[in-house]
């Protein structure tokens, strides 16, 4: 089983908040901030699942230009790490 670290975004949007991994290009959101963690977490899973398994890559970085850490000071409410574990099995 492997192991894979990535970064994520919560940045308040209105009256929701938006979830990114920018290391993936993966988004979602929800009406809270822990919402739209689980979100990210989940879509983020999905993705990676979904690249193993169709032999694509996962790994699709967002342009630092469109990253929120560096366009609007204090839209991002939190800043977090987090692990995704992939079962691979062979099928023949």
């Amino acid at each position: 089983m492997d192991l894979f670290t990535f970064t994520g975004i919560i940045v308040k949007e209105g009256d929701q908040y938006s979830s990114l991994c920018p290391e993936l290009d993966v988004a979602s959101f929800g009406a809270t901030p822990e919402e739209a963690k689980e979100n990210l977490l989940e879509a983020a899973t999905l993705h990676i699942e979904g690249a193993i398994e169709d032999g694509l890559p996962y790994l699709r970085p967002i342009p630092a230009d469109a990253d929120p850490r560096s366009m609007a000071l204090g839209a991002v409410q939190e800043e977090f790490r987090f692990k995704v574990d992939v079962a691979v099995r062979a099928y023949a």
